[in-house]
């Protein structure tokens, strides 16, 4: 071989390895961080992909495709990019079966990982089933004849499909149901303030049947009053208010790095899954050079929201909305300088509709900083605080929830749920009165209810080792080391297994919670972060209601588990007609040791809703919270180091 030809092979094999090592490079570049939420290519890859297997059927459609999220040890272990194949998860359910499935395509190999039926399992409420149902309930002639017996024309009314719940009636055991209630489409566009009190069709989608005809109340009139939501008929309206201007002339204060967004010294990742919606992955805070863990996965797992009205126009509203709607699938696009602050960031959310196609949500997350108040002071001595906070916004039917996680410099993490939108209201005769509601406007009582969210907190404080502290205070008895009796004190009481960690709250107790990790502060304290409560309540539904059942989360405020991939969602995986029995009452039962483990904080919060006028047509935003509060985990107050 001559020399020169030696000379060109060496440089064409070189050639070829520069050039294989640039596509490696940029594949590995182009490689996803695990946990980020599926493309719109990658929706539709997973579509085709179940679609071709031969294992989804031509009338099936999707109810969700989302991310399959790897495992924890493989995102915490950092495996190389690349390494963790990217997989999607579907729930798929097949009307002329009455069947739903649950499979896993890998994206890369093109393939079915898993495919398995669920039996008896029915999933979320889907626009397909709304559209059967309304023409359903059209085609009934007792649904024409009690609209008529109300002077009102059958192609003068909205439909609403209620998710069906479960009370022991036939088909519910078996079939997919939905119970179908009428409003008016009167002179504005706030359907919700027309109901057609008194009618109900409960209707069997699998048989495509009424099953069930409710008509009573056709004496109560039928609200025709405008309320509507906009200007002209809310006017004269108030004089504008001089310009608020929010400005960040030298940028904003954080920085987002392959989806890690990096704020003072928090690190977190976000993601917004169909069914729970806002989702917080791997947040951690950075501490003397290195970031520590505190919080691994945290997103609401379920909601329960139940009317106190017994009637049959009433008794089954009690709707699930992550696991009977889907929260992230209802979420609501923000604007900047109305759903959030001039200053805030808005990203889109690429989520699946029923036919598999990617169907993108504009704006559905905002990120933004904000004044945060004093943050600390003595005398002279003051620094101002600013806050950065995340927000989601969800349309779940009349009502419309805001998610806020705020990040503090003080190493606080807090979430504040905010609610409005419009009631639930009824119609009534005139001169009546109704326990169950409460009169907001002419013919209208908005009925009490109450609203409860069920949040998943798997806790990595300072590691995967960790146990739950309870903290109760008490007053001193009287004696000679309480002479004047002004003393009291708090005990702290570890929480060993999942029945002890079943517990409520205790305002005379001041009670709270501390997760604490087994490594020591300077002081020799175990470090820890505590969960502060804010506004709560407890459940007016009977213990053996099948309401009470369903939602067996609501037997306790705080429920403590050890970690485990499959447990999800605190009301089950498919809560729609479920008999209950499911998530955290069943999981619980095994009464499994949550000591020095890899735990789940699940934090229930409760808001019991009396309605007032002022709540009408649409209620002023109502806040609650709470606050995971560093407990030892620092040794001196975090923000010492604010500049003035």
């Amino acid at each position: 071989m001559r020399y020169d030809e030696r000379v060109s092979r060496i440089v064409r094999g070189k050639c070829r390895l520069l050039a294989a090592l640039l596509a490696a490079a940029t594949a590995a570049a182009k490689d996803p961080y695990p946990l980020t939420p599926l493309s719109a290519e990658e929706i539709r890859t997973a579509a085709r992909i179940m679609r071709s297997s031969g294992q989804m059927p031509a009338s099936a459609r999707f109810c969700i495709i989302e991310l399959s999220e790897p495992s924890k040890d493989q995102v915490l272990r950092g495996a190389a990019a690349g390494t963790i194949p990217r997989r999607a998860f579907a729930v798929v359910y097949d009307p002329a079966a009455n069947q739903t499935s649950e499979a896993i395509a890998d994206l890369a190999a093109v393939k079915i990982v898993s495919w398995k039926n669920i039996p008896g399992a029915q999933p979320p409420l889907g626009e397909g089933d709304s559209s059967r149902a309304d023409r359903i309930v059209r085609a009934d002639p007792r649904w024409r004849a009690a609209l008529a017996a109300r002077g009102v024309p059958g192609d003068g009314v909205y439909t609403i499909s209620w998710p069906a719940g479960y009370f022991g009636a036939s088909g519910e055991a078996h079939d997919r149901v939905v119970r179908v209630v009428p409003h008016i489409v009167a002179n504005d566009d706030n359907y919700y303030a027309h109901p057609v009190e008194g009618i109900v069709a409960h209707v069997d989608l699998t048989s495509g049947k009424v099953i069930e005809f409710v008509d009573t109340s056709r004496n109560v009139p039928v609200s025709r009053e405008n309320f509507n939501l906009d200007g002209r008929a809310n006017g004269p309206l108030r004089a504008s208010m001089p310009p608020l201007e929010i400005r960040q002339p030298a940028g904003v204060g954080y920085t987002i790095d392959d989806g890690e967004v990096h704020w003072q010294k928090w690190r977190f990742r976000f993601a917004l899954r169909p069914r729970e919606g806002l989702v917080l992955y791997t947040v951690g805070y950075e501490d003397q050079g290195r970031v520590r863990p505190i919080l691994y996965r945290g997103g609401l797992s379920e909601m329960a929201v139940p009317y106190g009205d017994p009637s049959a126009g009433w008794y089954f509203r009690n709707s699930f909305d992550a696991g009977e709607l889907g929260l992230g699938m209802a979420a609501s696009p923000l604007k900047p300088g109305l759903d959030c602050p001039q200053n805030c960031a808005v990203f889109d959310a690429i989520l699946s509709d029923e036919a598999g196609r990617p169907r993108t949500i504009p704006g559905a997350v905002a990120l933004y900083e904000r004044d945060g108040g004093v943050a600390w002071k003595h005398g002279e001595d003051t620094r101002r605080a600013r806050d950065l906070v995340l927000r989601f916004s969800s349309q779940a039917g009349n009502y419309d929830y805001g998610f806020d996680w705020i990040f503090h410099q003080d190493g606080t993490l807090e979430m504040e749920v905010e609610l409005t939108g419009i009631m639930s209201v009824k119609g009534v005769a005139d001169g009546t009165h109704d326990p169950f509601g409460h009169l907001v406007a002419k013919n209208l009582d908005a009925v009490h209810h109450q609203h409860f969210f069920c949040f998943r907190l798997d806790m990595d404080v300072d590691g995967q080792t960790n146990r739950v502290v309870e903290m109760n205070s008490a007053s001193m008895g009287a004696g000679a080391r309480n002479p004047y009796g002004g003393g009291f004190t708090m005990e702290e009481t570890p929480l060993s297994t999942e029945r002890q960690a079943m517990r409520r709250m205790d305002l005379a107790a001041s009670r709270r919670w501390i997760v604490q990790s087994n490594t020591r502060n300077a002081l020799g304290q175990f470090t820890g972060y505590a969960l502060l409560p804010g506004e709560n309540a407890v459940p007016y539904a009977l213990p053996d209601s099948w309401l009470r059942k369903r939602a067996g989360f609501l037997n306790a405020h705080i429920w403590v588990t050890p970690y485990d991939a499959d447990e999800m969602y605190a009301a089950g995986d498919y809560p729609y007609q479920s008999k209950g029995g499911d998530g955290l009452p069943k999981w619980t039962a095994g009464n499994r040791s949550v000591d020095n483990r890899d735990v789940v904080l699940w934090y229930v919060m409760g808001i019991t809703h009396n309605p007032r006028p002022e709540d009408w047509p649409v209620m002023p935003t109502h806040a609650a919270g709470f606050l995971l509060r560093p407990w030892g985990f620092f040794t001196r107050n975090p923000a010492m180091d604010l500049p003035q």
